[in-house]
C-alpha cells in the first residue's frame, strides 16, 4: 500500500514539473531561441458626456402672457459628445407626472408643459418619464457639439393650478450611451 502512495506521488509531481517545463521550454540547436508571449488588452464601448451647466434658469411668465396663455423658449445646457463607436444621447425628467412645486397655493404643473428640440427652431417634444433619442451618432467622435432647447408653456388664466405663485422645478436627465 506504502509503495503505491510513493508511486502515485511520484507520478502526479512528475507532471508537475513536466507541465510547468512545457510552458517555459525552449531549445535551439543553432544557438538560439525564440518564445513568443502575447499581450492583449480589451477597450470596452466609452462614452463621456460634458455639459455646460447643471441648472437652467426659465423665463418666468409676466401677467399679460398668463392671461392669454402662453409659450417661453429658452436655451438649455449644451453638451460635448465623446465616443469610440456609434452612440445616442437620450432626455427624459426623473419626475413621474408633475413638476417639483414649492409654494403655498398648491401649484401643480403637468411634465409636458416643459418642450425640448435639439435645434432652436426645430420640432419641439414635451418631456415624458421615459427615454426619447435627443441627438445620435453613427460613428465615434472625439467632440460632436449639441444643445438643448426648451419652451415652457404657461397655460391661460389666473386661476389655473399650473399658475400658481411658488417655484417650479424639473429634473432633465441626459443619458449618453454606446450600445
Amino acid at each position: 500500500m506504502s509503495a503505491t502512495r510513493y508511486l502515485l506521488a511520484a507520478m502526479v509531481l512528475g507532471s508537475a514539473i513536466s507541465a510547468t517545463q512545457a510552458n517555459a521550454q525552449c531549445s535551439g540547436n543553432a544557438g538560439g531561441c525564440l518564445t513568443v508571449n502575447t499581450a492583449s488588452a480589451t477597450v470596452n464601448a466609452l462614452v463621456k458626456l460634458g455639459m455646460s451647466g447643471t441648472t437652467t434658469t426659465l423665463t418666468s411668465p409676466t401677467a399679460d402672457q398668463v392671461e392669454v396663455g402662453a409659450t417661453l423658449a429658452d436655451a438649455g445646457p449644451s453638451f460635448t459628445v465623446k465616443a469610440n463607436r456609434s452612440w445616442t444621447l437620450n432626455i427624459r425628467t426623473s419626475n413621474a407626472a408633475s413638476w417639483t412645486y414649492v409654494g403655498t397655493l398648491g401649484g401643480s404643473k403637468p411634465i409636458s408643459d416643459l418642450t425640448w428640440s435639439n435645434a432652436v427652431a426645430g420640432t419641439y417634444v414635451g418631456i415624458a418619464s421615459t427615454d426619447a433619442l435627443f441627438l445620435s451618432g453613427a460613428a465615434a467622435t472625439n467632440g460632436t457639439a449639441a444643445q438643448a432647447f426648451f419652451k415652457t408653456v404657461w397655460a391661460a388664466g389666473f386661476t389655473q393650478p399650473s399658475n400658481a405663485p411658488g417655484t417650479y422645478s424639473l429634473p432633465v436627465v441626459f443619458s449618453l450611451s454606446a450600445p
